[in-house]
């Protein structure tokens, strides 16, 4: 079984933190006996380890949520540079292996898209392939969203990553029609060559523990994590 899933998506915006909230509000109410981790190495401003906190109790300090806290809304290069600081991905990895081996699941989101910088020489696909992370790709529904996960799909496989699969997140109220429309299913799985796992509904209430939980069900999480 899967113990350790990296959430990235094709670009800023994309979804991952919906995603990421759906997956461990559905890990919370169906293994309640279970442990769960959640990281993001590197955040930029505020958002998301706040969510995360106003969630879920977890078993983790703010420090080992976030290792790596930056004040501007910048890639992690500049906004480090902003405060006189460098980026220590020693300190991300030493947090990451203290949360994956106390944990029976560690969701990670990652900042960005796999082209993001986090420093001046890595992106997060460099990472994600060094680091062999078993990783899903969050596609937003919208036009133009099959070229993109085609071209990450192809960054992914240039920087050899363990890609399971793709999530498609609606950002915003779309029929099913509109949906197969924008992002059919299997036009992209015949593109890429990767499950397509399901497609996550419009949410109102982003925080909303049962309506996430609902929503990470409809997506193929067997497929996700039983399979490997």
């Amino acid at each position: 079984m899967l113990n350790t899933l990296l959430i990235t998506g094709t670009d800023t915006g994309a979804g991952k933190t919906v995603v990421t909230t759906a997956l461990a509000a559905y890990w919370r109410k169906y293994r309640p006996q279970s442990s769960l981790g959640i990281m993001k190495p590197i955040q930029s401003g505020e958002g998301d380890r706040e969510t995360y906190q106003q969630l879920f109790t977890l078993n983790q300090s703010a420090e080992e949520l976030t290792p790596l806290y930056f004040q501007a809304p910048l890639a992690p290069p500049i906004a480090a540079a902003k405060e006189n600081r460098s980026i220590d991905l020693g300190l991300v990895w030493q947090t990451f292996l203290k949360l994956q081996q106390r944990n029976d699941l560690l969701l990670v989101e990652s900042l960005g898209g796999l082209g993001s910088p986090i420093t001046d020489e890595l992106t997060v696909a460099d990472l994600a392939g060094e680091w062999r992370l078993p990783t899903i790709l969050v596609v937003p529904v919208k036009l133009g969203a099959i070229a993109q996960a085609v071209a990450n799909v192809a960054l992914a496989r240039q920087a050899k990553i363990n890609l399971r699969g793709i999530v498609l997140n609606c950002t915003q109220h779309l029929t099913e029609a509109e949906i197969a429309d924008l992002t059919p299913s299997d036009l992209i799985e015949s593109f890429t060559k990767i499950p397509v796992l399901g497609c996550l509904p419009f949410l109102k209430e982003s925080n909303n523990l049962e309506q996430l939980a609902t929503a990470g069900s409809s997506l193929d999480l067997e497929q996700l994590f039983f399979k490997m």
